[in-house]
């Protein structure tokens, strides 16, 4: 016993004045920060898991897992200086100091973080939204205090800076509701009953479970076109997924020609009519 406890009482390096580290107090800082850290990560899976079985926003629960985390950081730092006798105001003065140092070199990283918080707590973009960012479109999956996922359409995954989420124009598609609106535009044959081509094309709108009656779809004769008499179909769909939207699409595109088959109804196609001058005189 007395050779463990001249072991563990054995001085390994000092922080000042009569502030010796020993090996028993940096024994206890390792055991304390591992076993806190396990423990904390045990809690809080618990607890995460708990808010989402009963249907807790999920934005809430990142919310929440971050806040514990850093409070746990906390407790844990302020306890492991404590056992090594290391006095707060100084380490005060020492954070200080770091800190403005950091600040000047990493501001980027502070301004995406302090972004990152901004996002979880006044929600202007949650999980599951359905963004349009620049030219990229996609869905939110995950939002860190760095910066936040984002899967493509084409399921690429990018990684954002939260700072350009506050300071850029983003497009929110749904950060109201589901509801989008979409549109697919047809040109038919000049000299076909237009009359008849909008009954067609509200029959498709309306026959298909995707579309939604309220707001109800709508048909538009929009234009004379140069080879087609251009008609637009709007009409509102229920989804979070460009994959969807374009799903509807397809779907409504597939049953207008099929429909427009029945009834005779020809989609017109770019055509050019030639008239040959037959008084050309035959040099020989």
């Amino acid at each position: 016993m007395e050779i463990l406890n001249k072991i563990l009482g054995t001085t390994l390096f000092s922080l000042g004045e009569n502030q010796d580290v020993t090996v028993l107090q940096l024994t206890l800082t390792v055991l304390l920060l591992a076993i806190g850290l396990w423990l904390a990560r045990r809690i809080e899976k618990k607890l995460s898991s708990t808010l989402t079985v009963r249907q807790v926003n999920q934005d809430m629960v990142q919310l929440f897992r971050r806040t514990f985390q850093i409070l746990v950081l906390i407790a844990l730092l302020t306890t492991v200086l404590s056992l090594l006798n290391v006095p707060l105001a100084s380490f005060a003065f020492i954070t200080g100091a770091v800190a403005i140092g950091i600040g000047f070199g990493a501001q980027n990283i502070i301004n995406n973080f302090i972004s990152g918080w901004i996002l979880m707590w006044e929600r202007p973009i949650r999980i599951g939204d359905f963004l349009e960012v620049g030219d990229m479109r996609g869905t939110v999956e995950v939002i860190n205090t760095r910066s936040t996922r984002m899967k493509r359409i084409d399921g690429v995954r990018l990684l954002i800076p939260n700072s350009q989420l506050l300071e850029n124009i983003v497009i929110n598609w749904t950060i109201m509701d589901r509801m989008m609106r979409t549109i697919v535009r047809v040109g038919v044959q000049y000299g076909s009953d237009v009359e008849l081509v909008k009954e067609l094309l509200e029959k498709v709108l309306n026959d298909n479970n995707n579309v939604l009656k309220d707001p109800e779809p709508s048909v538009i004769f929009e234009d004379f076109g140069d080879s087609a008499l251009i008609f637009d179909a709007f009409f509102w769909i229920e989804t979070s997924t460009e994959r969807s939207l374009r799903g509807v699409r397809s779907e409504i595109r597939f049953a207008i020609d099929h429909i427009f088959k029945q009834h005779g109804i020809v989609i017109a196609f770019p055509q050019r009519d030639i008239h040959v001058d037959g008084m050309l005189k035959i040099q020989r």
